[in-house]
């Protein structure tokens, strides 16, 4: 990773951007889209001017700078930070778009930063033998409760099966269980994906039963004093190494004035292969269990086993900001279509670069920021380009834009979810949502993904400006990563806001539907969550551009429309939606 500077500390503070990139790929307006004529950055010392429409060369630029390692992986409550949303608001004021809070471009969200001590050891008896759970190696744990030592002596283990409760689906895992001091241990994703059974939930497909962020909130709820999930790779989506990065170092939360929901006291993860052998140890093989967890009617297993642990955590309490900006509608302006991206990324590793990947501590060129350049300045880039093209657009939408940059997504979608709590439009007067999170550029795609497909109406919408791309949209190949829950618009969804979250998909141009997988998986095995995560200018960002034209596309019909779309029938966010709208009237 390059250490030379991008940016000076007095280009923060205005639209300059440092470096010009090279690449000559743009988009072609559509009949109302702004037209070709570039505006220069307002301020002396910058050598790139931003053009109108959506381009490759503005794209790039952003997330060039967004990835520096000057912004230090953009951590919430960082220096790095400071530069991203100070760089956001000055491109925001570059465009000519509002204060989306007020009188100020920024929402202060609460937060509570917990950085557990990682010479933490869970202490296990089995049966009267001592065992051992090492951080990192074999384990990682955290707490929700703020508290800088939290204790646990002694804890029955309980094998939960999946750790689900779904009464619609005449599933549950806890039923004649009594777990409060317990600790309950359970599997990722939910039945169906292990069972590959289409009649269990949605088979393959992940519900939000089978997220991590549920199954503590469950365990929670059901009175646990820990829980532990077991990883696998498969049924997590990402290897050990994403858990471990993920979850070491400072850890964010709201506090719990702003978010009252039942909290675990601990709560983390542990190896495939140290719950293989703990379970050896107490009379249980981990394949059978699975087998077992995946039938109807699966009863919980107490372990002849024990927890203790003496949890040390460095606790603050601080605040992030989420970066909100709108173009006023011309003739309503209370209704508004909203894009969002996270800003926030992983931050800097410097504390345990022997740990975090890179070279090993103490060498001289240690690679220890995780710069985070598909995740998410990608997506950041993208609505920066959006909000471009709207501030120009001619005639200017009839709706109301709104640019929301959220904190704390790597942290459980809580800048978001914050956002939705005290939102800058009622949500009742929210038409739409259209997030971008991990843009790909790896070239132009026949076809478009959309995550959580068959989900909204605004898939109608997308669909149309698709096919005058001479695009097909498709399903997630994956759909049991459960990605649709992974993001940001899903405090929307769940709050009843029709959402759309696409990308470019797996068909390329050049190479068809193996080349795209093969780039993907390569991202998703090499960079997602690690410091190698950074901006090149190699990247093939025709495809990104197409991309950004098409959401553009559908908030420019919303935006010139009285079209207020809504969930498909059936789907859980529905009635939801209607509560909303019915509380519009």
């Amino acid at each position: 990773m390059s250490r030379d500077s991008l940016l000076s500390t007095a280009l923060l503070a205005s639209a300059a951007m440092a470096g010009a990139v090279a690449l000559s790929a743009c988009s072609k307006p559509a009949a109302d889209t702004p037209t070709a004529a570039t505006a220069p950055a307002s301020t002396a010392g910058s050598t790139h001017a931003f053009n109108d429409a959506i381009n490759a060369a503005d794209f790039a630029e952003h997330v060039k700078v967004l990835a520096s390692d000057e912004f230090e992986g953009r951590a919430p409550g960082s220096t790095g930070e400071e530069k991203t949303v100070q760089y956001l608001e000055a491109q925001f004021k570059r465009m000519g778009l509002k204060p989306g809070n007020g009188d100020s471009y920024f929402q202060t969200v609460p937060m509570v930063e917990t950085t557990a001590d990682e010479s933490t050891v869970l202490k296990l008896d089995v049966k009267g033998q001592p065992r051992e759970l090492k951080f990192g190696t074999d384990m990682v744990v955290g707490t929700r409760t703020g508290q800088s030592n939290v204790k646990v002596d002694g804890s029955d283990l309980v094998f939960v099966g999946y750790g689900v409760n779904a009464p619609e689906q005449n599933w549950n895992d806890y039923a004649g269980l009594d777990v409060k001091g317990k600790t309950v241990v359970m599997f990722v994703n939910d039945p169906g994906f292990h069972a590959q059974d289409p009649k269990l939930f949605e088979g393959k497909r992940m519900t939000y039963y089978g997220r991590w962020t549920y199954k503590f909130e469950e365990a929670a709820r059901q009175g646990a004093a820990a829980a532990l999930i077991i990883h696998d790779t498969e049924g997590a989506s990402y290897g050990w190494d994403v858990v471990k990065n993920s979850w070491s170092g400072a850890q964010f939360d709201l506090p719990a004035k702003d978010d009252p929901e039942p909290r675990l006291p601990v709560q983390g993860w542990i190896t495939g292969e140290a719950a293989r052998s703990l379970l050896a140890a107490t009379g249980h093989n981990l394949d059978d269990l699975y087998k077992a967890a995946n039938k109807p009617g699966f009863k919980p297993i107490a372990l002849p086993a024990r927890l203790s642990v003496d949890l040390k955590s460095q606790t603050r309490e601080k605040s992030s900001r989420n970066v909100v900006a709108v173009l006023p509608g011309a003739k309503r302006p209370d209704e508004a279509i909203v894009y969002m991206a996270h800003w926030d990324h992983l931050g800097n590793h410097g504390h345990d670069a022997d740990e975090h990947g890179g070279a090993s501590a103490g060498e001289p060129h240690a690679d220890t920021i995780y710069n985070g350049a598909i995740d998410n300045a990608t997506g950041v880039a993208g609505i920066l380009e959006i909000a471009e093209a709207f501030s120009k657009q001619t005639p200017p939408p009839d709706r109301s834009l709104v640019f929301l940059a959220v904190t704390l997504e790597e942290s459980g979608l809580l800048g978001s979810k914050y956002y939705v709590s005290h939102p800058s439009v009622p949500l009742n007067k929210t038409v739409a949502v259209i997030n971008l999170d991990a843009m790909p550029v790896i070239g132009q795609a026949r076809d478009m993904t959309v995550v959580g497909f068959g989900s909204s109406e605004l898939e109608d919408l997308l669909k149309t400006v698709a096919e005058g791309q001479q695009r097909v949209l498709h399903a997630e190949a994956t759909p049991e990563d459960g990605f649709y829950f992974r993001s940001d618009h899903f405090n929307f969804a769940k709050a009843g806001v029709p959402a759309l979250y696409a990308k470019g998909g797996d068909e390329l141009t050049e190479g068809g539907v193996e080349a795209g997988r093969r780039a993907q998986s390569d991202y998703r095995d090499n960079r997602y969550h690690k410091p190698g995560d950074q901006f090149d200018p190699s990247w093939k960002m025709e495809g990104v551009v197409q991309d950004l034209d098409a959401l553009y596309g559908v908030g420019r019909t919303l935006a010139g429309s009285e079209q207020w779309p809504n969930w498909y029938e059936g789907n859980a966010f529905r009635s939801a939606h209607d509560k909303l709208m019915q509380a519009a009237k």
